[in-house]
């Protein structure tokens, strides 16, 4: 199978779906992850630091090299869950929307064409985070049933960020078990060492734990991440 994870930062891709990337590299599927934005910029500072202004700091070459660092980190994580390819692009991080939607779409367009996924991963509808927003629906256009045909559109969660968009909320009907895979996942979330936080944020070792084993619960496993299936087509 061949899998398309398409987020919008760095750091998405484990907090949504880690232990379910390794499942499919596990199984030999072959699997690409595509990170849209930067990750750092909207933070308006350096050392990763967010700054409550909106004005840039004017030492821009430490803020790009902290977006390098945040890839490296990608880099790592991405060895851990088994993947081999990646693809980073450089859209404005947080201000996904201040850009034409269809630049966005034409991107995703561009890695079904270089791909060929039978599934593709992507952000939820209903998260806070406006590029996780701004992704879902590119990815929503870009795989209407016409000339690549995507069997199957799946959204995930992303702690600290969909389970804050009150009142909305996140309705999976589709569970992984990652029970074994759970460990692999915290310590592929560690190589994030500037994104990882202290219990009890959400982003924190002990958070991704329990994240877990309440959709394991859900679904009748020691360990699940949930899903929420969009479409899925038999062609």
């Amino acid at each position: 199978m061949r899998i398309l994870i398409l987020v919008a930062h760095p750091d998405d891709e484990v907090l949504g779906m880690g232990g379910t990337i390794l499942r499919h590299s596990q199984k030999g599927d072959l699997v690409k992850v595509v990170y849209f934005a930067t990750g750092i910029s909207s933070r308006r500072s350096t050392n990763y630091k967010n700054n409550a202004t909106y004005e840039q700091e004017e030492n821009s070459d430490i803020i790009q090299k902290e977006i390098q660092e945040l890839q490296n980190d990608a880099k790592k994580s991405c060895k851990i869950l088994g993947v081999k390819d990646m693809e980073f692009y450089d859209l404005p991080d947080n201000e996904m929307d201040s850009i034409p939607l269809l630049k966005v779409i034409k991107i995703v367009e561009n890695e079904i064409k270089k791909s060929k996924p039978d599934r593709i991963y992507t952000h939820h509808y209903n998260d806070l985070n406006v590029d996780h927003r701004v992704l879902f629906n590119a990815t929503l256009t870009a795989c209407r049933p016409a000339d690549d045909k995507i069997k199957e559109l799946v959204t995930f969660e992303v702690p600290s960020s969909t389970e804050w968009n009150y009142p909305f909320r996140f309705n999976p009907n589709y569970f992984v078990n990652i029970t074994r895979q759970l460990s692999s996942k915290v310590r592929a979330m560690n190589s994030y060492k500037n994104e990882i936080r202290n219990f009890p944020h959400p982003r924190s070792s002990e958070s991704l734990k329990i994240i877990a084993k309440k959709w394991g619960s859900v679904s009748g496993n020691k360990a699940a991440e949930a899903f929420e299936i969009i479409r899925r087509i038999e062609y």
